[in-house]
């Protein structure tokens, strides 16, 4: 493996072997001023899910064919009348920064990342998200056993939280986007023609990974680097569900022209993306679509960028297998667990991969 400093200047291609979707576009990992193209013209489609919720089957077949299209198209939606209350996501970015900025590292570092089932679980510090690229954010991973979210007589929220405080903050978002959950893909298997009841049991209390996403203020050093905020990556995840925020950065590769889109939605809407577990089981109908996050315009330079994202998940033993009509069949079935950590390994190294 290349040195770390050595993705700034990578392209994703030489990374082709860990991928188990197809993924033919070829871009660079971080945003390149004489290489990148840029799309000013496209508009990602916003999608109003009060069709869904009040619409009645008129509204939700309305919504589904809506929100389908968009993300065959492009992979990503804006949600719009999602129905969360955005005081959580005013609360939860203050939050987000008081972990960051009154918690030393020495604290955080208590919860370093580890792997639990498929998932590389808690802190990650400054640079070290990946080991292909000295992205410019702290992170911090929680799964489903992180939140006292199922009656666990057992759970103890100091185990995962520096403190007990913030699991119930945090909790109330994961809740509220778990109410999505089902909408949500209800609406793609609709779209696609599929009973859309067929994934309610397994996406009902199922795992997840809600990221606490930490991009400080971007010194002269790091500036000069050439680094980006976070290298440019596909989700591995059926959708991810991620709260519009005020400090612009999030690019969305174009796969039809090659060139990037600049998303920035209006306050209060969601940024939903399709992945690579759903880009498996649609036959390559809805794509996991490229996106990065690189620095701002210059005079947001000394604000932090605080994200939220939640990655929707399988658990571990579920198969995924290609939705019934979508034929000619391109991908055998496989285990999630298989799926999932044979595609990370490339953030982690190859022994994170489990061959089962």
């Amino acid at each position: 493996m290349a040195k770390k400093e050595d993705g700034i200047n990578a392209l994703n291609q030489e990374f082709r072997r860990f991928e188990g979707v197809n993924k033919g576009q070829e871009y660079r990992l971080v945003e390149h001023g004489e290489s990148d193209q840029f799309d000013d013209d496209f508009v990602i489609q916003t999608c109003d899910m009060q069709a869904f919720f009040n619409g009645g089957e008129e509204g939700r077949a309305a919504f589904a064919q809506e929100l389908g299209s968009a993300l065959e198209e492009i992979g990503f939606a804006v949600l719009s009348g999602h129905e969360v209350d955005t005081d959580l996501y005013r609360m939860a970015e203050q939050n987000v920064a008081e972990i960051f900025e009154k918690t030393t590292l020495e604290q955080r570092m208590a919860f370093e990342a580890q792997r639990h089932g498929s998932v590389n679980q808690g802190y990650f510090p400054m640079k070290e998200t990946t080991i292909i690229h000295p992205d410019l954010v702290e992170g911090w991973v929680f799964c489903r056993r992180a939140f006292d979210l199922d009656g666990n007589d057992d759970f103890r929220a100091e185990e995962f939280w520096p403190e007990a405080k913030y699991e119930q903050a945090f909790r109330q978002v994961v809740q509220a986007h778990e109410k999505l959950i089902l909408p949500i893909m209800q609406s793609i298997l609709q779209y696609l023609k599929c009973d859309p009841n067929l994934y309610n049991e397994k996406l009902t209390a199922t795992n997840f990974g809600f990221r606490l996403n930490y991009y400080p203020a971007i010194n002269k050093e790091d500036d000069k680097s050439g680094a980006g905020r976070m290298l440019g990556h596909e989700d591995v995840d059926l959708f991810t569900i991620l709260p519009a925020q005020s400090v612009d950065g999030l690019q969305v590769f174009n796969r039809a022209n090659g060139k990037w889109i600049r998303l920035n939605p209006e306050p209060g809407t969601i940024i939903l993306n399709t992945g690579d577990y759903m880009q498996r089981i649609t036959n390559d109908r809805l794509p996991s679509t490229t996106h990065r996050v690189s620095k701002p315009k210059i005079a947001s330079y000394d604000k932090p960028r605080i994200t939220i994202p939640m990655a929707v998940y399988v658990w571990e033993e579920e198969m995924l297998e290609v939705l019934p009509g979508l034929e000619p069949v391109k991908y055998e079935p496989i285990s999630a667990i298989k799926f999932h950590t044979g595609i990370t390994s490339k953030y982690y190294g190859d022994e994170y991969a489990v061959d089962k």
